[in-house]
């Protein structure tokens, strides 16, 4: 399966959060019970250092709710970073990316 590659922008210093829904080729919803989901940001994908996005998942829409607060968003780097969304089966702990893509950081000048 291709994993979905959805590009982001958020704003350093401000509160963000992207919703995703998980579906399959005829356009139907995956149910996430029993599984917890991970997001993180790197500036590049072989970088060492990165930061983790908060999860929520409601199962039963098969969405995946990405958050970062505003103190943790202000220590990213300016421009374009990497992001991936993976999920875990607790049963089987078998680990699926279900999305990656870009993040676009700006400078606050307010903040």
């Amino acid at each position: 399966m291709a994993v979905p590659a959805v590009n982001l922008s958020l704003d350093k210093g401000t509160d963000f959060e992207a919703t995703f829904t998980i579906t399959v080729s005829d356009g139907s919803t995956i149910t996430l019970y029993n599984h917890t989901a991970t997001a993180k940001i790197r500036k590049h994908p072989a970088a060492e250092t990165s930061r983790s996005f908060q999860t929520t998942i409601t199962a039963a829409k098969g969405e995946i709710k990405i958050s970062m607060g505003s103190t943790t968003t202000a220590l990213l780097t300016p421009g374009r970073n990497y992001y991936d969304v993976t999920i875990k089966e607790t049963a089987t702990n078998k680990i699926t990316k279900v999305f990656e893509g870009m993040v676009l950081v700006n400078n606050t000048v307010s903040v």
